[in-house]
């Protein structure tokens, strides 16, 4: 109780430190005020602690400083309007995030912004970080000569113009406006306690020390009734509890709770394993009981790595991991050793240079592009590359020592940014409204950036609206999976069988198009799309039927490009342990079926020559119960299965389905959502009953870490949110071999061993006190008294405790060569149910 009540007072400090820290308000200054006070952005400013700030505050924040409350962004010292935000501490994602100020308030001095006559919505709150409805409404917008028109200007509130608290204000300073404190800011709504995990061993202990509390009364009540219940014999009762307490284990759970520190202090310092944190230190001992391991596919068992910083901005010393293994566009492929062929093509198309872009500002750019057939090779080329170049949110940040680093929501993108300059177009500007790139040849070309269509888990794909600068065309340009790109994109022939094709090699399909807009077409877009962007009720549908009906049909097919999931280190040897050891491995993932099925081949979850059975698109009760059939009489096989048939199967006949899965060597489940991989893991662990361990990278993950009884994150590319969750925080998943084979067996063991001594240590002294008192007359007189007792407990019997603690049966290199001793382990007697016996 000391020690929480000393972590409680820690927690209150930190507490009254954050919410003491200072931030600059924003006053209104008076009507006779100098022009040079209007501008001076500080001398109407007051410092006020971040627990005073209330709702409508204009808050200036600078470089590296914290959000103290949910804002919106006003202005910022940018003249595009943007800013960048680290989000690490809110969501886990270490890549900085972009935000946009009201463009209204952007407009205007600083100063200014406390003597606007404005009015901001905001929906009630929530706690989805990625969303955000509401408007900013101009009562009397200014004039160029300072004074105000008469007139509402209505404007569209969304998550890009909001800054969360707990945030950090990357570079530059921002001005912002609060418009939720407290509990209701997305970081406290979304800061939930985690259901507290109790392992195994600990139930086991505290069932057996029932039934030892309820030997110790029985044992009373059968010496008194042996005596005859005579004189005060309820007395004796009580005396003899006394006396035989000390088959109650009550020094067990100190000891057990010293081990515990022990063994994560062993996991943490090993040099083999480096940077593995244990953040939940109750439960060293689950991990070497583990029978079923359930594990994510992309950044677990294959690489998600990618570089972000290019030295300089130079293509030639960039460094690429992604390997873009194929780039298809119908009549032509480009594998992977020909890729220095896509830069030569490229190069050709640029290197045409201006009577190109002469003849195509004289000709009809219609009728040029009507038919693909047309063009040559190295326009296609140009095409798909440029597109690749443009459609995306990656944005070019220079560092001091002169380097240039990537920043982008997602490491694909950059990586892909990356790739297009590896083969000669280089991303060399960005900002909210233009991008510039440079050509093979070294010019310089430019683009308007009209609107931008971020990609979302739901959507599974991103779009842009850009302008050449030069032809003044208009485009939009999209790229995304194949299952939503095939029915935007024209009508072909090719497209289905190519993305099953790469899958079939197990590769990442991205599928590339495009579409060309008319001026009136787009004027005609924006007016609506802007009526849908006000509206406050079913906006985001409003908005994304806009898009649909303008946008998103009859697109131009460019291209398909394949990118290679490399493996991570050791990971077929991991597997293959894991195995040997009995514990059986389900992968699940949110890829295609042919994807997922060539991962489980590489990495030798399937073994040589093992059947694979393949279920899909399953719509009917009688095709589940012809599957689960077959799949009762063939147990040794592997079951590839897509998310919605899994669904099918999960409500239609779980409980038959689960009983036959969890025979099955190894489980694929493709296609799933995070629900149904943390519906999974409960599943098994309730029908099973066994140890189940969950391991991810991202947040997709969380919920099935956090559904498991031991979740293990990697520390991943795109964010530690995974890790932040776990258990156990990994930065490989072949330390996984070692965390469980050696660590874990060790812990379970040395704390089973542990548990049987102090259990054995007090029965030992019971049982001669019970035969003292029976010797003589039932009597409750202690054979041992005082100190000697105390002493038996702790001192005379202490160095038996510390040898437990780190004991070792077998050496490492034994229990890494032979993973069937953790099998073994998992299938002996219950060392604890096996004392009360030998009592």
């Amino acid at each position: 109780m000391g020690k929480e009540a000393y972590d409680d007072y820690k927690r209150h400090l930190r507490d009254r430190e954050a919410n003491s820290q200072k931030y600059l308000i924003l006053d209104c200054p008076p009507d006779d005020s100098s022009a040079l006070a209007r501008q001076d952005v500080y001398l109407h400013t007051r410092s006020v602690p971040s627990s005073a700030l209330r709702v409508g505050d204009l808050i200036h924040l600078e470089k590296n400083q914290r959000v103290p409350a949910d804002l919106v962004l006003l202005h910022t010292s940018d003249s595009s309007g943007t800013c960048f935000i680290r989000t690490d501490q809110l969501d886990g994602e270490t890549d900085w995030k972009l935000r946009v100020a009201v463009p209204e308030c952007q407009k205007l001095e600083e100063a200014a912004l406390a003597r606007l006559d404005a009015e901001i919505y905001a929906d009630s709150p929530i706690k989805d970080i990625h969303a955000f409805i509401g408007t900013f409404t101009l009562n009397h917008p200014p004039q160029a000569d300072g004074s105000a028109e008469s007139g509402l200007s209505v404007s569209p509130l969304t998550v890009e113009n909001v800054l969360w608290a707990n945030t950090v204000l990357a570079a530059g300073s921002a001005v912002g406006m609060v418009v939720y404190t407290g509990s209701e800011t997305r970081a406290v709504m979304n800061t939930s306690h985690a259901e507290t995990k109790v392992g195994l061993l600990d139930l086991e202990i505290n069932r057996l020390a029932k039934i030892l509390c309820t030997v110790t009364f029985a044992l009373s009540i059968v010496l008194v009734a042996l005596n005859g219940f005579r004189g005060l014999w309820y007395i004796y009762v009580f005396r003899f509890l006394i006396l035989f307490s000390s088959i109650i284990p009550i020094s067990l759970r100190v000891n057990l709770d010293m081990g515990k520190t022990v063994y994560a202090q062993q996991i943490m310092n090993d040099s083999e394993i480096p940077n593995t944190i244990v953040r939940t230190s109750t439960l060293p001992e689950e991990l070497g009981r583990i029978e079923y391991l359930l594990s994510d596919k992309t950044g677990t068992l294959t690489q998600n790595g990618k570089v972000l910083s290019i030295p300089g901005g130079d293509a030639s010393d960039s460094k690429v991991e992604m390997e873009m293994k194929k780039l298809h566009m119908g009549t032509m492929s480009y594998g992977f050793d020909s890729m220095d062929e896509v830069a030569h093509q490229l190069e050709v198309a640029f290197g045409a240079g201006d009577h190109l872009q002469m003849r195509k500002a004289s000709l009809s750019t219609g009728a040029q592009l009507a038919t693909r057939g047309r063009r040559d090779m190295s326009s296609r080329v140009r095409d798909v590359v440029l597109s690749l170049a443009l459609c995306h949110n990656v944005t070019p940040v220079s560092n001091d020592d002169g380097t240039v680093t990537y920043q982008a929501s997602s490491p694909d993108e950059v990586a892909i940014v990356t790739w297009t300059q590896s083969i000669g177009l280089t991303l060399v500007f960005r900002d909210r409204t233009r991008i510039d790139l440079r050509t093979p040849a070294g010019a310089i070309i430019s683009f308007d950036v009209l609107d931008i269509f971020p990609f979302t888990s739901e959507s599974k794909r991103m779009g842009i609206v850009v302008r050449d600068r030069q032809t003044g065309e208009i485009t939009f340009l999209q790229k995304g999976a194949d299952v939503v790109m095939a029915k935007i994109v024209q009508r072909n022939d090719w497209l289905e069988e190519e993305t099953g094709n790469m899958a079939r090699e197990g590769l990442r399909t991205l599928v590339m198009a495009r579409k060309r807009l008319g001026p009136q077409l787009y004027k005609d877009y924006k007016t609506q799309h802007h009526e849908a962007s006000v509206k406050l009720e079913g906006r985001n549908e409003a908005m994304a039927a806009v898009v649909a009906e303008y946008l998103e049909h009859d697109l131009e097919l460019l291209g398909l490009t394949g990118v290679e999931d490399k493996l991570q280190d050791e990971v077929k040897s991991t597997l293959e342990l894991l195995r040997n050891a009995g514990i059986k491995i389900w992968m699940l993932t949110g890829d295609k079926i042919e994807t997922a099925r060539c991962i489980a081949i590489s990495t030798k979850l399937v073994a040589r020559n093992q059947y694979i059975h393949e279920i899909a698109k399953l719509k009917t009760s009688e095709q589940v119960r012809d599957q689960l059939a077959f799949l009762q009489s063939k147990l040794d096989c592997c079951l590839v299965i897509d998310g919605d048939s899994l669904q099918l199967c999960l409500n239609l006949f779980k409980k038959e389905f689960i009983e036959i899965a969890t025979k099955l060597s190894a489980v694929v489940a493709c296609r799933c959502s995070p629900t149904q991989k943390a519906d999974v893991a409960r599943l098994i662990r309730n029908h099973t009953k066994k140890r189940v361990c969950c391991i991810g990278d991202g947040g997709n993950d969380v919920s099935m870490i956090q559904a498991a009884d031991v979740g293990v994150g990697i520390v991943g590319k795109e964010g530690k949110q995974a890790s932040l969750a776990a258990d156990f925080s990994v930065t490989q998943f072949s330390f996984l071999t070692k965390l469980l084979l050696w660590h874990g067996r060790n812990s379970y063991r040395r704390s089973a061993k542990l548990a049987q001594f102090v259990i054995h240590r007090g029965l030992i002294i019971s049982i001669m006190q019970a035969v003292f008192s029976a010797i003589f007359y039932f009597a409750p007189i202690a054979l041992y008294q005082g100190w000697l007792m105390v002493g038996y407990a702790t001192v005379y019997t202490m160095a038996p405790v510390f040898s437990l603690v780190l004991d070792r049966d077998v050496n490492e290199d034994l229990a890494l060569l032979y993973p069937e001793l953790y099998k073994e382990l998992t299938k002996v007697r219950n060392d604890l149910s096996w004392t009360c016996i030998q009592a």
